[in-house]
């Protein structure tokens, strides 16, 4: 239902915030040239300052250095509150496409662990924010802080550009040694975490039946094994940081020793081996820096694959002109369903024809594909071939959003938002007074609405867990029925129901035929079919029957017993063989 668009959100937004990048740069610029401030004021302290044994050149050093080092922190306190609403507009420009995809990412049947792509923008947002970024954009001047001691001798800049190299390579030899294991460790926690919400959700059958204790260490051996080697990365990554800090203060033990030998050949001055020392901590800075930022560099760049993934499987749906206001016209027009995930057609040759007004009843045994025909109506899922169209209108052509208004769905498995009942009822938007007990009388959820604690104003908790099985589904239709949709497509509307919800769910389905709406009813009990126009049998994911209920019903019964029939007879004649026998 959607069209890939020439760039992914990911990409967006990473570009909207290149012009703020490049003023971080500029910002970045001038505080890497105020760095050379303090090796410059102690070159000029001893090698102008202590010769000459001039006060007033003393103070007007301090106070012009001084000064410089209050603008360079000023700068980094802009370019620090820069760098902070980049990441904030980075994330707003990512959430909403973030949380689309992953909408479509699990209609298409792929398991997606919601919080790991939601914590894979928080993760972009503070790298982005963080000390790694500040080093990527101060490694550049590496190389000229190195020039620089070069200048002061060959000598110096030998030794500062080893130290340079030596850092380099312990940051290659951190990438290549932890970039497998925390690659793998990621893989196994997402496993865990998807194994723990997949438990989380049947807690009920996990106590009941004893199996706590056997979940728990399944979940326990695959959080270990992602802890290991979390661990494993851990260790390699402490072991280099380790080497880095040895390196480090020995490079500057080396870099003032060498100025020392210098200063006593007299081919140097103290001033200047001074201020190469403190240049060269400044040159490698950024290089340290990356090495203790490698882990969030990593972890970073995985965030940074897996939402491009997501977003580039899951484009977003195509801007279309908007349609009039359906009046609830089906055509399947040789449709076949392939579940998301590929393999065998679950429905095949699907063709028929659905008025406005009219209500149709699907049945048909168990894995019929009655709960995919029901999907592909209201454009859950995309057909394999031919065309489901809504008023003539390829469904493609509508736009989700739009389509929704116009359609109303109960799915077999229902699920409540966080939320009041009116919210619930509203889809989760403002709620309209009007609308959302209108919906609910319509349903006969009105009364029952009114005895809960806070009546529409209830909270429901989360799934609606303060709420019976019964209550849920009855909210759930009312949310269907909302706004006054043209199309309304049921799934087992009354798998949950007891005797009086029946009884109020008939009402309901006879108010929406003298309405005139497009009803559309999946179950498996027939006695919902009395207000039905039209029946269709599913069998083996092939329409076996399309026609007038009270065509298609006495013939079914007929059918049924017949084989009753049969079998009974069956019985009979086995049970005279038996007598016989004895």
């Amino acid at each position: 239902m959607s069209k890939p668009s020439e760039a992914n959100a990911l990409k967006k937004a990473l570009a909207s915030a290149r012009r703020l990048f490049t003023t971080v740069g500029a910002f970045s610029f001038f505080i890497n040239l105020l760095m050379l401030v303090a090796p410059l004021y102690m070159l000029q302290v001893y090698d102008r300052v202590l010769a000459s044994r001039s006060q007033e050149t003393l103070v007007a050093l301090t106070i012009l250095a001084v000064s410089l080092i209050g603008v360079s922190a000023f700068l980094e306190l802009v370019r620090s509150r820069i760098l902070v609403r980049l990441g904030a507009r980075f994330e707003r420009n990512l959430q909403a496409p973030v949380f689309a995809a992953l909408f479509d990412h699990q209609l298409q049947g792929r398991t997606a662990n919601g919080g790991q792509y939601l914590r894979d923008v928080e993760s972009l947002r503070g790298f982005l924010t963080g000390p790694g970024v500040i080093a990527f954009f101060d490694c550049p001047w590496t190389p000229a802080f190195i020039a620089l001691i070069f200048f002061f001798h060959p000598l110096l800049g030998a030794v500062a550009l080893t130290g340079a190299l030596l850092l380099f390579i312990v940051a290659v030899i951190s990438e290549l040694a932890t970039r497998g294991p925390l690659q793998r460790s990621v893989s196994r926690m997402h496993a865990a975490h998807e194994f723990a919400s997949s438990a989380l959700r049947n807690a009920e059958a996990i106590r009941v039946m004893g199996m706590l204790g056997h979940v728990r260490d399944r979940w326990m051996k695959l959080q270990s094994g992602g802890m290991a080697l979390q661990g494993r990365a851990s260790d390699y990554a402490g072991s280099l940081t380790a080497v880095s800090k040895f390196i480090r203060p020995c490079l500057q033990i080396a870099m003032l020793g060498v100025g020392a030998w210098l200063v006593l050949q007299e081919a140097i001055t103290p001033g200047v081996m001074i201020a190469g020392s403190i240049i060269m901590g400044r040159a490698l800075a950024p290089v340290e820096a990356a090495i203790n930022n490698w882990r969030q560099f990593i972890a970073a760049r995985g965030a940074h694959a897996r939402l491009t993934d997501l977003l580039e499987t899951n484009p977003p749906a195509a801007d279309t002109l908007p349609l009039e206001a359906p009046e609830g016209r089906i055509r399947f027009d040789n449709v076949t369903a392939v579940a998301p995930q590929g393999g065998k057609p679950v429905l095949q040759g699907l063709s028929f024809d659905l008025e406005p007004g009219q209500m149709l009843g699907v049945i048909g045994p168990s894995a019929a594909g009655k709960s995919t025909l029901a999907r592909l109506m209201v454009g859950v899922w995309p057909p394999a071939s031919g065309h489901v169209r809504l008023d003539g209108a390829d469904l493609d052509n509508w736009h989700p959003e739009q389509l929704g208004v116009h359609v109303g769905y109960l799915p077999q498995d229902i699920e409540l938002l966080a939320g009041t009942v009116a919210e619930n009822i509203a889809r989760m938007r403002e709620p309209e007074a009007d609308k959302v007990i209108a919906a609910a009388r319509l349903c006969g959820a009105h009364d029952m609405i009114l005895k809960l604690p806070k009546g529409y104003d209830t909270h429901i908790g989360e799934g609606g867990s303060v709420l019976s099985g019964g209550q849920r589904q009855r909210i759930a239709l009312a949310r269907a029925l909302y706004g006054g949709p043209a199309l309304i497509v049921l799934d087992e509307p009354n798998a949950n129901l007891d005797s009086d919800g029946e009884a109020a769910l008939q009402a309901t389905l006879m108010r929406l035929k003298d309405e005139g709406r497009t009803v559309v009813i999946v179950s498996h009990r027939s006695a919902i079919l009395t207000a039905v126009d039209q029946v269709a049998v599913l069998r083996g994911g092939r329409l076996e029957t399309f026609g007038p209920r009270d065509e298609v019903l006495p013939r079914l019964m007929s059918g049924i017993r017949s084989l009753q029939g049969a079998g009974q007879q069956r019985k009979e004649r086995a049970y005279a063989g038996g007598i016989e026998r004895t």
